[in-house]
């Protein structure tokens, strides 16, 4: 069975969560409630290093996440995704649209 799995660390002007494992439907529904959340209050930096596949719905929750983030002055950060990731997001044409870091001091 796929799983995700999600860690989540504070950090100066951020909440770091570190996510491995698969972003599909079947997954993603705490990380969606924690992001949700979270996003309103803080800047998110989110590892996707150790994510396997990401599916249309995983990119629409960092695609809504991103744009709640706007509408609270609070920025996504996307720190060092892996190959699967980076495919899945730059095949929504929006990839130049995120913030792309690897490592946490890249925070602003």
């Amino acid at each position: 069975m796929e799983q995700l799995s999600i860690t989540e660390k504070q950090g100066a002007n951020y909440i770091l969560y570190e996510i491995s494992g698969v972003m599909n439907t079947y997954t993603i529904t705490e990380l969606a409630e924690k992001l949700d959340e979270n996003i309103k209050k803080s800047n998110i930096v989110l590892d996707l290093e150790r994510v396997e596949n990401v599916d249309s719905v995983g990119v629409g929750l960092i695609m809504a996440t991103h744009n709640d983030g706007e509408d609270n002055n609070h920025r996504l950060y996307i720190m060092n995704p892996s190959a699967p990731a980076r495919i899945a997001l730059e095949d929504t044409g929006f990839y130049d649209v995120f913030e792309v870091i690897h490592a946490v001091t890249e925070v602003q």
